[in-house]
């Protein structure tokens, strides 16, 4: 019964434990490019401006919001309305407890119902891993099913340091 999850639509009043969720993120790892964490209000436009046309879905366990994942379009030309993009953020403290794998089936259902059928996702990469970034996420999309379909050499710098950017990809 404690560990039981409910995946529900994000809200905009979610936006302060998302930004609590994702600062981890942008500020102690090279899993997001961002430099700077957004504020609240910026993360409540996020939700707002994606909820317009995809799914953003919160993660609550123990009546906590404990994760996120959302898509979003993978370019605006018509001929790529049947793909979209992933992603996902879970707070640090709750990663392989199976709340990520349970969020995605989630939001790829929700996005089969509308007609998507292609999804990608951009996963920050290095070859050797290093204390700011692991292969958690690329084995976490393998697992879920993803695809490496491109790999970007040193195309984002954080930390003083380059990373490469794998494209994924899952037929849903």
């Amino acid at each position: 019964m404690g560990n039981e999850i409910i995946i529900r639509d994000a809200k905009p009043e979610d936006g302060e434990r998302l930004v609590e969720i994702y600062s981890y993120y942008v500020l102690n790892t090279a899993v997001s490019f961002e430099y700077k964490a957004p504020s609240v209000e910026e993360f409540k436009e996020r939700i707002i401006t994606t909820t317009e046309k995809y799914p953003y879905l919160v993660c609550e366990k123990n009546n906590k919001v404990v994760g996120y994942a959302y898509a979003g379009a993978y370019s605006t030309r018509e001929a790529y309305s049947w793909t979209a993009t992933t992603s996902i953020y879970l707070d640090k403290g709750c990663r392989r407890q199976g709340i990520g794998s349970a969020l995605y089936e989630y939001l790829e259902n929700r996005l089969r119902k509308q007609g998507i059928v292609n999804t990608l996702a951009g996963v920050a990469y290095c070859a050797k891993e290093d204390e700011y970034l692991s292969h958690d996420s690329f084995k976490f999309h393998s697992k879920m099913g993803y695809t490496k379909v491109a790999h970007m050499e040193s195309i984002g710098k954080k930390f003083d340091r380059w990373y490469d950017l794998l494209w994924m990809q899952k037929k849903i």
